[in-house]
């Protein structure tokens, strides 16, 4: 069963393949906006040495790396979940011998993987020639970003597929997951670091696991967070990790008695 579990990593990373000229163009794209933040944020700063606790250089570091990792851990389950539970396709999951959820986590994975590789390193390599961006000269803070980076994936999955699994509860759930997007992208911090939000809502992200999709993660890689802070980070990644799965399992517990109401 891991083997085949394995294969779906390798077949989704092939399908990918097939379209990888649409990620060149993603790239260029990706490139395009770090450099309009970078402009943003050096006109913001002016004189001004550290704002909201950056200095220049760890916001240019900032907004690059959480760009190239947002390629990453992006993924469209929610959408192929939502797809496969309108058109009744899902009904066949429950009958294989395999689970449902762990096969789109590896599907999620094998595209990931063709994102890090042919999208994130390709791309950080462009933005560190095009702007003043500074990499982390210690191997074991590279390390530590790695292991935050692949629980970055896990965190936006898991709200994937608690977004997607709600089209078993709601006619068309096209609106929730296009929320949903947006959600992730401004409270993980992508679009604005979470330090620069209202003290109330920074207070509030705290208590949400959109920080630990970006935040944490490249407030380490730019050294805002460094020594014994980095395992408390760690540790906020991996409990958010673990609550997810509960109501993960809540909600496919209730779809699948649903499911079989309606077949009924």
């Amino acid at each position: 069963m891991t083997s085949a579990y394995l294969d779906l990593i390798r077949i989704r990373f092939l399908m990918m393949l097939a379209y990888r000229v649409n990620y060149y163009s993603g790239i260029v794209i990706y490139a395009i906006n770090i450099g309009a933040y970078y402009f943003l944020w050096e006109a913001i700063f002016g004189d001004q040495e550290v704002l909201g606790g950056f200095t220049l250089g760890q916001m240019t570091t900032y907004v690059a790396v959480s760009w190239m990792a947002r390629a990453f851990y992006f993924n469209n389950l929610d959408n192929e979940i939502a797809n496969e539970i309108r058109d009744g396709s899902v009904a066949i999951q429950f009958i294989r011998p395999y689970n449902y959820l762990i096969v789109k986590l590896m599907q999620g994975f094998g595209e990931g993987i063709f994102r890090l590789l042919l999208f994130m390193v390709p791309g950080l390599m462009i933005a560190c020639f095009l702007f003043p961006v500074q990499l982390p000269k210690d191997p074991g803070v590279w390390a530590i970003y790695f292991v935050m980076l692949v629980l970055s994936f896990l965190i936006n999955t898991q709200i994937n597929m608690l977004t997607g699994l709600f089209a078993f509860f709601v006619e068309n759930n096209q609106g929730m997951l296009r929320m949903k997007r947006v959600l992730v992208d401004l409270f993980s911090g992508v679009i604005v670091p979470i330090s620069f939000f209202p003290g109330w809502l920074a207070v509030t992200m705290k208590w949400l696991p959109f920080q630990a999709i970006t935040y944490l993660p490249s407030s380490v890689f730019t050294g805002r967070v460094a020594g014994t802070e980095i395992i408390r980070v760690l540790g906020v990644q991996l409990i958010w990790f673990l609550v997810l799965i509960l109501p993960i399992a809540w909600v496919w517990r209730q779809a699948r008695y649903r499911l079989f109401v309606q077949g009924g």
